[in-house]
């Protein structure tokens, strides 16, 4: 008995052991507490108050506080500050140089650039006082003008993202123009290059945007092998025909083309070609600058340009001699097709033909076919983009009888965005393919980027071209020509196809 209970811990030991206890657990925890607090004591923490940079536009710029130069221009008089104008080289060297106005707190400059307004100066000189700019698209051609005026090469190149981004039908004509005078090369080559898709896809059908083109941007556009051509050659002249009208009625409607405006040209009294009149004359080089032996390969076509009587018939001679050449030159298996032609000529002289795939299925369409007696079908499926050399028995009489043919072609394919600008595309080299009757190759395999609706442009040469200078010259200073507004001439110039390659509906 005794023993157990020497066992036994008194009542105020046990409760000594508990506090002892607790009060270890207590040191502990301070410990961590104290670390804590020694931890968030010793990191810095930022609170921004108002920005530096929102304080001096505000106290300098908008305020004018401390000015120590006046700057007047356009009839407007800025109080500003030597510091911040030196920003600009402009500045800097009228400062800093032995010039009168670095030693005088007056500055008057003579803008003769109209594109420089109050409202661009305003922006410009206040982004001079702060650490972001906010551009306006609809005041950024300004705004580029007046930052090129004071070579504010980091605002330049704010103002190029910001065109590039919104370039539109409404813009693209006017942002090249503006990037072409004030030297911004991405511009320049962005903006072409959305006209090259958009120009026959979507222009031709409003006048207030075609009309803004000039003769020298057109004739770069018409020239271009880079060009999207919706149908066919005869496309693009129908489209240089209508814009000629407009340049012509600069104060008429501003709406699609309509039958009397078509007409215009045809409906003339005089005999002489229009391009040999007074008039005419200042578009003579847009017209040179048309395939006009791409343009001959259907009757069609041919009577468009008689109809019409702009271009003079002069100027058909030596293409109407090299299409029959190379008719006979095929018929007589003279010519297989073109071998190892340079990339320069074959972009000089190759067929542009091209069109719109609204929806991801299957078609099967041919571009005014029996071409020097070659039937090419294009086919498009969800994945490819393949042609077949189309050979039925009843059309032999129209077909060369060679067991092989071969031609060169290239493709484009490209999507676009709401703004109509390429979203993804897909070029392929140009290719050499060679087909017996009624075989079939394929020409690309779409990427996964690639979305519809679908622009589909092809460079295709299916003859040998000239190798005189002086015939690829003459070839390369026409081009597509004659245009005809009627319903007959649309269906000629493409053909979809049914399942057997049997012509059916117009295709898109």
């Amino acid at each position: 008995m005794g023993n157990v209970m020497n066992k036994v811990t008194s009542p105020i030991q046990a409760m000594r052991g508990k506090k002892r206890k607790h009060e270890d657990d207590d040191s502990d925890s301070n410990e961590e507490i104290n670390d804590l607090l020694d931890k968030s004591l010793a990191t810095p923490k930022r609170k921004k108050l108002i920005s530096t940079a929102k304080y001096i536009y505000q106290a300098l710029f908008k305020e004018e506080r401390n000015s120590d130069i006046t700057v007047h221009a356009l009839g407007k008089v800025w109080h500003l500050h030597k510091v911040y104008l030196s920003q600009s080289p402009y500045f800097a060297t009228m400062f800093n140089g032995s010039w009168r106005e670095a030693e005088e707190d007056y500055v008057h400059i003579e803008i003769v650039d109209p594109k420089v307004t109050i409202e661009s100066l305003y922006s410009v000189f206040g982004s001079l006082y702060m650490d972001e700019v906010v551009l306006e698209p609809r005041e950024i051609v300004s705004i580029l003008a007046t930052a090129t005026l004071f070579q504010l090469d980091s605002l330049i190149d704010r103002c190029a993202e910001v065109m590039i981004e919104t370039s539109n039908a409404e813009t693209a004509v006017k942002y090249y123009e503006a990037a072409c005078e004030y030297g911004v090369k991405s511009v320049k080559q962005s903006t072409f290059n959305w006209l090259l898709v958009n120009l026959l896809s979507l222009y031709y059908k409003t006048g207030k945007w075609l009309r803004l083109i000039s003769v020298e941007l057109m004739e770069l556009l018409v020239a271009s092998p880079g060009l999207y051509v919706m149908q066919t050659e005869l496309s693009l002249y129908t489209l240089l025909r209508y814009w000629m009208y407009l340049k012509l009625h600069p104060g008429g409607e501003e709406v699609a083309a309509s039958e009397e405006k078509l007409q215009y040209f045809a409906n003339r009294q005089s005999s002489v070609a229009f391009l040999d009149t007074p008039k005419g004359k200042p578009y003579e080089k847009c017209f040179r600058a048309l395939r006009l032996h791409n343009l001959l390969n259907h009757h069609v076509d041919i009577k468009v340009l008689k109809q019409d009587n702009i271009i003079p018939v002069e100027w058909l001679h030596e293409p109407l001699f090299q299409q029959w050449n190379s008719m006979l030159l095929v018929d007589q298996t003279l010519d297989k097709g073109p071998k190892d032609v340079e990339e320069k000529l074959f972009l000089e002289t190759c067929i542009r033909c091209g069109r719109t795939l609204p929806e991801n299925e299957y078609l099967k369409w041919r571009w005014t076919g029996f071409n020097f007696g070659l039937d090419l079908i294009l086919i498009s499926d969800t994945k490819t983009l393949r042609v077949k050399r189309h050979h039925r028995t009843e059309n032999e009489r129209l077909l060369s009888l060679q067991v092989k043919r071969q031609f060169q072609i290239r493709v484009s394919v490209a999507s676009l965005n709401d703004l109509r600008q390429i979203k993804h595309q897909q070029t392929t080299q140009i290719q050499t393919v060679s087909l017996d009757k009624n075989e079939e190759a394929m020409l690309i395999m779409f990427d996964k980027e690639l979305t519809f609706p679908l622009l589909i442009s092809v460079n295709m040469l299916v003859v040998s071209p000239p190798r005189s200078n002086s015939n690829s010259s003459t070839v390369q200073g026409s081009l597509t020509d004659g245009a005809s507004s009627s319903r007959q001439s649309q269906r000629d110039e493409e053909e979809s196809l049914d399942a057997s390659g049997n012509n059916i509906a117009l295709g898109s």
